[in-house]
């Protein structure tokens, strides 16, 4: 499924002044944008397949595994709102910098965890420097390109980096696992954050630009959000506290966002129907996925009794056509328009949830990983023509702030669907299974009725 953060226009434009580097420092530049891209991506969706392993390990129950997976989700989502700014205002090449030693420092802490408490911080502090990678890596590849054409492939190949470690994300958890240890997910990632550094040695430094930021409202929606997870995942009289702080947060959030001139969430955006309906469906998209790479990866293992290796390898056939959907969505939306790709994609989501009903505990391997396909074409096959709508139908200049509100919603939306379909399992494997996947086809059959209200292919196209 596209983790693409796409922007258009003025976003893409060299800062004032600006001169395009040499081809061998924009080489340099791009390759050190993919890397870092596509480390925060693979981290988002490696640990699944481990989680059996770190229980067994380090302890904790269901709840402490919801946490090694929302730990770091949350905090890249919810700061994802921030970073951009923070990007502008440090320039890009040392944001980036930061983010990336940030982020190998704290995966050599997660390999390094005594305890589950230890590794559950260590993911927040990667998620923190994940959210500060993602956009400064993007400025840096925009930089680093002055033709319009060059940068277009530029952007394209970054954002394949990030597709494509998505996708392989639960195979590589499964081959490490079993061939070192849940650790060597971590540690994985060393190796490749010092060649980030090494290569930021020789790309051009960034411009520093005034970009205001909104603490009150990222806050707020930082604490908002991760109360909510905590009501979901803890539950008790801790939970309805929990909930009770996250309504209070939310509110305050809203009464700051209406009134601060520069909102992390301009919530006017919200008031065009293609806007809304994007997102919903965005958001919709990210619950189905991501919570069934979790819940299916414990599946596997726990119910099925699947080595590591063999779990990864069950994801096989769905992830490895995800990237060419993507492209195929991205020439249906083309032609037709986003309404169409987006509502044969949500169509085939919710046939494969429901075919996935099927499932039981003595369900054989190749048939498990046959059902699986056809859920993540459909979510590969909506994300494309809905972010493009979404851009579509803002002006330029807050194309890239509408990004990051979908890119944010998405993740926040997979981490809150673990933390709901991680508690649904506790409680009786197969049968949470089958709620969980019911309640993700309704979702998305909510969202793609709604899809029926976007513009034709003759009003995209124009």
């Amino acid at each position: 499924m596209s983790t693409n953060q796409t922007l258009k226009g003025d976003e893409l434009a060299l800062p004032h002044g600006a001169l395009e580097p040499s081809r061998s420092s924009a080489a340099v530049t791009l390759t050190a944008g993919l890397l870092g891209f596509a480390l925060v991506c693979l981290d988002a969706s490696i640990v699944n397949v481990a989680l059996p392993a770190m229980g067994s390990s380090l302890g904790g129950g269901m709840s402490g595994l919801q946490w090694v997976v929302d730990a770091y989700t949350l905090a890249f989502a919810a700061l994802m709102l921030s970073t951009g700014a923070f990007s502008d205002r440090v320039g890009a090449s040392r944001a980036f910098a930061l983010g990336a030693a940030v982020f190998t420092l704290a995966s050599a802490a997660c390999g390094l965890a005594p305890n589950l408490p230890t590794l559950i911080g260590a993911r927040v502090v990667q998620g923190v420097a994940a959210a500060v990678v993602l956009p400064a890596s993007l400025s840096l590849v925009r930089q680093a390109y002055a033709d319009p054409a060059r940068r277009a492939r530029a952007v394209a190949v970054w954002a394949a980096g990030g597709s494509a470690a998505v996708a392989l994300g639960p195979v590589a958890g499964g081959v490490l696992t079993t061939a070192w240890d849940w650790r060597g997910i971590f540690f994985v990632n060393l190796p490749v954050g010092a060649l980030i550094l090494v290569l930021l040695l020789r790309a051009p430094r960034s411009e520093r630009r005034p970009a205001p930021l909104d603490l009150p409202g990222q806050v707020t929606a930082v604490v908002a959000l991760t109360a909510l997870t905590f009501a979901v995942i803890e539950g008790g009289t801790a939970g309805w506290v929990a909930l009770a702080v996250a309504v209070v947060a939310a509110a305050v959030f809203l009464w700051v966002e209406a009134r601060h001139p520069h909102p992390v969430v301009p919530l006017g955006l919200f008031r065009d129907r293609t806007v809304a309906v994007t997102v919903a469906a965005g958001t919709a998209v990210s619950v189905a996925f991501y919570s069934m790479v979790f819940v299916f990866s414990l599946f596997f293992q726990q119910v099925q009794g699947r080595s590591a290796l063999a779990a990864g390898l069950m994801f096989l056939p769905m992830t490895g056509l995800i990237a060419v959907t993507n492209v195929v969505a991205g020439k249906l939306a083309g032609r037709h328009g986003a309404r169409l790709p987006m509502l044969l994609g949500q169509g085939l989501a919710v046939a494969g949830l429901l075919a996935m009903l099927y499932v039981d505990t003595d369900t054989p391997a190749a048939v498990v990983a046959l059902l699986l396909v056809p859920m993540a074409l459909g979510c590969a096959l909506t994300v494309p023509p809905l972010t493009a709508a979404m851009l579509e139908a803002v002006p330029t200049e807050r194309a890239g702030l509408a990004a990051g509100v979908l890119n944010a919603a998405r993740q926040m939306a997979g981490a809150l669907g673990i933390a709901v379909f991680g508690a649904l399992v506790s409680d009786g494997f197969v049968t949470g299974m089958r709620l969980s996947l019911v309640v993700s086809a309704a979702l998305l059959a909510v969202t793609g009725l709604l899809s029926f209200r976007l513009a034709g292919p003759s009003a995209s196209r124009a």
